[in-house]
C-alpha cells in the first residue's frame, strides 16, 4: 500500500492531477444527468395525448393497488379451462377424429377458402383476374381430399403466415390500399402445435388446425412429428417465456434453422436443463445465455429438436407474469409505436393480436379475432344493443379498470386509466380520427399502437366509439357457483 494511502484527505487531494479533481467535482452531476427524466406533458399532435402519456408508469402511478393479483395462477387456469370448453373458436386438436373422414375436411377448407364475390386488387392497384382466383380454386384440391386419411401433427419451426388460401398473393379491396391484405388470416409461432388436415394440389401448402385457427401455412414452416412429441412440447418444463414484445435466438452460422428466430411475446420455450454447463451450442459457449429447445425440420420434413442461445439479457422470465393491472400496463406499452400488422403481417400483429399476445405473456388464452373475442363466454362480458342510450354507455366507460378490454366493430382496444374526464386506451389501429379545432375530421392515420382517449375517438363523420361499443370484456375471477360448470 502507497503512502499516499494513509494520508490525510486533504493531503491526498492535494497529490491528485487538477483534472482528475475536475472529473470528481463533476461526476455528481453527470450521474444525475443520466437519471431518466420525467416525460414533460409536451402535447402531441394526437388529441388529449402529452408525452408524459406514452409512458407506462404515468399510467400505472394513478393505479390504487397497481400490483395486486387480477387473477392467479389457479384462476387462470379455471379461466382457460372455461375457454377451451365453452368457447367455440378455441380448437381442440387432439380431439380430433382419427383417421379424419373427408366430409369433415371439406367442411374446414370450404368454410374458409370460398371463392371471393367482391373484385379485388393486386399490389399495383389492378383488378386481380378471374382466372387467377379460379387457381386457387384448384390450388385447393378437394377433389383430392381421400375418403379418410391418417391424422397427423407436426410443430411450426418459424413465424409463419396462415392465410386463406395456399398462396402468397396479396390482394386488396381497394386500389393503392396495400396495408391490409384479404388474404391474410393471421400467423402461428414457433412451438405451436397443429394438426395437418390436407394439402395443396402442387404440396407446398398444408392446410392446418390450431388451438386458435384453422387456414393455410406454408410446408416449408411445419416438422411432422409423433403425436405426444408434438402435443407434449408446450408442457415441458422448466421453461422461459418470452416477456419482450420480440426477442431472438442468437446468430448462428452453425445452425441456421434456429438462428436470429424471431420469438414473440408469450411464447413458452422449455430449457434443456440437462445441458452440461461448459459445452458450446452451435459454437458459442452457453453461461451468458438460456439453452432452449426448438423444433425444426429435417430433410424430409421431420420433427427434430436442438439447442438454441437466447441471451440472458433478452426481455423473457422463468414463468409466467403476474396478472396485475400494472403488469397489464407494463406490457401493452412494450408494443407502443410498433407499426399495425394486419393479421400479423408485417411480422407484427392487428388489434387482436395485440391484445392476446399481452395476456398470452400472463398464461392466459383469448380468442384470436376480435369478433370471438368480444363474445367469448368465458369472460365477464358486458354487452351492448345499437339502441342503448348514451347515458347507459357512458356510465360503463367511466368504470373501466386498467386491461378491460373494449370492442366497436371491426377493433378492440385496451383501457389503461382515466384523465381529463376521458378514459384512454391502448391500441393497435390502422385508423383513428377525431373532430378538429374547426369542426371537422381529421384523418390521422395513426397505423400502429398508439395510445388516444376514448370519447373523442370517431366511428366514421357522424358517431363516436363510444356510440358504437358492443362489448366490454374483464378479466375476474368467477363466482364458486358459475366456476362449478365452465
Amino acid at each position: 500500500m502507497s503512502a499516499l494511502s494513509h494520508a490525510p484527505a486533504a493531503r491526498r487531494r492535494a497529490h491528485l492531477p487538477r483534472a482528475w479533481l475536475l472529473l470528481a467535482a463533476l461526476l455528481p452531476a453527470t450521474l444525475a444527468a443520466r437519471e431518466p427524466a420525467p416525460a414533460p406533458a409536451t402535447p402531441t399532435a394526437v388529441i388529449g395525448v402529452t408525452l408524459a402519456d406514452l409512458a407506462p408508469e404515468h399510467w400505472i402511478a394513478q393505479l390504487p393497488d397497481p400490483d395486486a393479483l387480477v387473477l392467479d395462477r389457479a384462476q387462470i387456469e379455471a379461466q382457460n379451462a372455461r375457454m377451451r370448453a365453452g368457447d367455440p373458436s378455441i380448437h381442440d386438436i387432439a380431439a380430433l377424429p382419427d383417421p379424419l373422414p373427408r366430409a369433415l375436411v371439406r367442411e374446414r377448407v370450404e368454410a374458409l377458402s370460398a371463392a371471393p364475390t367482391r373484385t379485388l386488387y393486386d399490389v399495383h392497384g389492378k383488378t386481380v383476374p378471374k382466372r387467377e382466383l379460379d387457381a386457387l380454386q384448384r390450388a385447393i384440391a378437394l377433389d383430392a381430399i381421400p375418403a379418410s386419411q391418417p391424422l397427423r401433427f407436426g410443430l411450426v419451426v418459424h413465424r409463419a403466415a396462415l392465410r386463406a388460401f395456399p398462396t402468397s398473393l396479396r390482394v386488396f379491396s381497394s386500389p393503392g390500399d396495400t396495408d391490409i391484405d384479404r388474404f391474410q388470416e393471421s400467423a402461428l409461432f414457433p412451438g405451436d402445435a397443429v394438426a395437418v388436415l390436407h394439402r395443396s394440389r402442387d404440396g407446398q401448402w398444408l392446410f392446418v388446425a390450431s388451438e386458435r385457427y384453422e387456414a393455410w401455412i406454408e410446408t416449408r414452416h411445419v416438422a411432422i412429428g409423433e403425436r405426444e412429441a408434438v402435443l407434449g412440447y408446450a408442457k415441458r418444463a422448466p421453461y422461459i417465456v418470452v416477456t419482450g414484445a420480440t426477442v431472438r435466438t442468437a446468430y448462428t452460422p452453425e445452425e441456421p434453422r434456429v438462428s436470429a428466430l424471431q420469438l414473440d411475446m408469450g411464447l413458452r420455450l422449455p430449457l434443456r436443463s440437462d445441458w452440461p454447463a461448459d459445452q458450446r451450442v452451435n459454437g458459442q459457449h452457453p453461461y451468458a445465455s438460456h439453452v432452449v429447445d426448438l423444433p425444426v425440420r429435417d430433410a424430409n420434413g421431420r420433427l427434430e429438436f436442438v439447442p438454441a442461445l437466447v441471451p440472458r439479457s433478452a426481455d423473457v422470465a422463468d414463468d409466467y407474469l403476474p396478472l396485475t393491472r400494472a403488469n397489464l400496463i407494463r406490457q401493452a406499452f412494450k408494443f407502443l409505436g410498433e407499426r399495425y400488422g394486419w393479421g400479423h403481417s408485417y411480422d407484427a400483429r392487428d388489434c387482436s393480436g395485440f391484445v392476446s399476445e399481452i395476456y398470452r405473456s400472463f398464461g392466459v388464452l383469448v380468442p384470436r379475432n376480435t369478433r370471438d373475442q368480444a363474445v367469448s363466454p368465458a369472460l365477464d362480458r358486458i354487452a351492448f344493443e345499437r339502441g342503448d342510450s348514451r347515458d347507459r354507455r357512458m356510465e360503463a366507460v367511466r368504470g373501466l379498470q386498467a386491461g378491460d378490454l373494449v370492442y366497436i366493430p371491426g377493433h378492440v382496444m385496451v383501457a389503461i386509466g382515466h384523465q381529463d374526464g376521458n378514459a384512454y386506451m391502448i391500441h393497435d389501429t390502422n385508423g383513428g380520427s377525431w373532430l378538429g379545432a374547426d369542426g371537422q375530421r381529421v384523418r390521422a392515420g395513426l397505423n400502429g399502437v398508439s395510445v388516444t382517449p376514448l370519447e373523442p375517438m370517431l366511428f366514421g363523420d357522424e358517431e363516436t366509439y363510444v356510440d358504437r361499443i358492443t362489448s366490454i370484456q374483464r378479466m375476474r375471477p368467477v363466482n364458486p357457483e358459475a366456476q362449478a360448470s365452465p
